[in-house]
């Protein structure tokens, strides 16, 4: 009997000893892949393989912020996050607006940063529930620590998804409007941010009544939020 407990004990304290290794290395992993994408695009993102692995394509193009219109830059932070700026990457206030909304109806409201987003883009996948969901708070945290501002909104414009395997800022200008992503006027911009939430079912062509109508919602926040300072900074 006590040969059996001391072999139980034995195999817990091997199992113990093997997660953290792999909690250990995980976090090792995770800081250097977070601070080589602090300098360098990355390579590929999880959902950029399900799109192929889907055969909807991958068709995206890296670019720099500084071949980014300021129009989709203030675009995005008018229609995914206001307060991009100002906060160290969570939007309380709204993820708490959003628990109440989903608690009272059965249509979910999200309530993620351009920082959680982008962390979710580059390091994580689609969907997913809560463990996910703590792996996004745990990335979100580091790239708030380690990236700038700009680099989180740079990164967030070239792996975001904009349609249909269409990758970043500049495959969906030159997809839609024919045209580089440092052209694109505040309309097409406006076009491009209203389609985010949901890319495959809000397209842009055919244009859809969802990007419709909350591009003409998301120009009229483009018109209040552009002479906000902090804002101002972020879209040079």
């Amino acid at each position: 009997m006590q040969k059996a407990k001391k072999k139980k004990r034995s195999h817990l304290s091997k199992i113990v000893s093997v997660l953290k290794k792999i909690i250990l290395y995980g976090f090792i992993l995770s800081v250097f892949y977070a601070v080589f994408c602090k300098w360098v695009d990355p390579p590929i993102t999880l959902t950029q393989l399900n799109s192929i692995l889907l055969r909807r394509g991958l068709n995206r193009d890296y670019v720099s912020m500084d071949q980014i219109s300021p129009n989709i830059k203030l675009a995005v932070m008018c229609g995914e996050d206001q307060l991009f700026p100002d906060h160290d990457g969570f939007d309380f206030k709204s993820i708490q607006k959003a628990m109440k909304h989903n608690q009272r109806t059965r249509s979910l409201r999200g309530a993620s940063t351009i920082s959680q987003q982008a962390a979710k883009n580059v390091f994580l996948w689609q969907h997913g529930g809560y463990f996910r969901k703590g792996l996004e708070v745990y990335f979100t945290f580091m790239i708030e620590h380690l990236w700038s501002k700009k680099r989180i909104l740079e990164v967030y414009l070239n792996v975001a998804e904009m349609g249909k395997g269409v990758f970043g800022v500049e495959a969906a200008s030159k997809k839609y409007f024919n045209k580089h992503a440092s052209e694109l006027s505040k309309m097409e911009s406006a076009m491009i941010a209203a389609c985010l939430p949901n890319p495959i079912e809000y397209t842009i062509k055919p244009l859809s009544a969802h990007v419709s109508a909350r591009s003409g919602w998301i120009m009229n926040q483009m018109e209040h939020l552009q002479v906000d300072p902090d804002i101002r900074e972020l879209t040079r």
